[in-house]
């Protein structure tokens, strides 16, 4: 799963960039921001892969902003500008911008530009490996929905609606999978990405492409608070 954020204040632009990528695999949107030090803030502490930033709307200093990031210790993310006008172009690609958008953006040219990114920037699968007697399978932690502990072994629901099972606590996976992947529950370990709604006064959480509600309980409250907040920031 890549992540990406948009430093721009136009709605109609965030919204655009938004529901094209939803209809592209593994982009999880972590919110938009317009302010330089709340942008900052948002580089810095979730490190997004892509940046879209809008840089003739008033956002001061696009481009020494964008190079003042290697000041830190952290991963630079790639940088699409968003412009009225051709203008900036060849300085944006001075500074390493991997593409240049004109505004109004529209969804074509927002797809094109990240059909690009995937080409020059191909995404290597998280696999987890599941290993019954000599039979592996490798699964691609994108596809996982949730796991589910069944006794000593555990279940691995995917979004295609299999259920897969290894011979394993679900502890034993716990630590070996991304980031995005928390425990809310003895039971249970969810994708954050996939999580739809938290019902707070019940106790549980609804995933895209599972009916059932997933429950999550007080031990497991932190990380629980924590895919709200992560879902909270890439909302409007």
């Amino acid at each position: 799963m890549r992540n990406y954020f948009v430093i721009e204040k136009d709605r109609d632009t965030i919204r655009t960039i938004q529901n094209t990528l939803e209809d592209i695999d593994r982009f999880h949107f972590l919110g938009y921001a317009y302010g330089p030090e709340e942008a900052l803030d948002v580089l810095l502490r979730q490190k997004p892969d892509l940046v879209f930033i809008r840089i003739d709307n008033g956002f001061p200093s696009p481009f020494t902003f964008v190079s003042e990031l290697h000041l830190y210790d952290c991963p630079v993310p790639c940088f699409i500008a968003i412009s009225k006008t051709r203008d900036d172009a060849y300085t944006a690609f001075k500074y390493n911008f991997f593409d240049y958008i004109l505004h109004p953006v529209s969804g074509l040219e927002v797809r094109k530009s990240i059909l690009r990114y995937h080409k020059r920037n191909p995404i290597r699968a998280n696999l987890v490996c599941i290993q019954s007697n000599k039979d592996y399978k490798y699964l691609d932690t994108n596809n996982i929905l949730f796991l589910k502990a069944d006794n000593n072994t555990t279940d691995f629901h995917l979004t295609d609606g299999r259920v897969i099972g290894a011979f394993k606590t679900l502890k034993s996976f716990e630590d070996k999978l991304p980031d995005n992947f928390m425990r809310i529950h003895k039971s249970y370990i969810v994708n954050a990405a996939q999580v739809a709604r938290i019902h707070y006064g019940k106790a549980v959480c609804t995933l895209r492409q599972y009916r059932q509600p997933i429950p999550f309980t007080r031990t497991f409250r932190k990380n629980i608070d924590r895919v709200h907040y992560l879902l909270n920031q890439a909302s409007f």
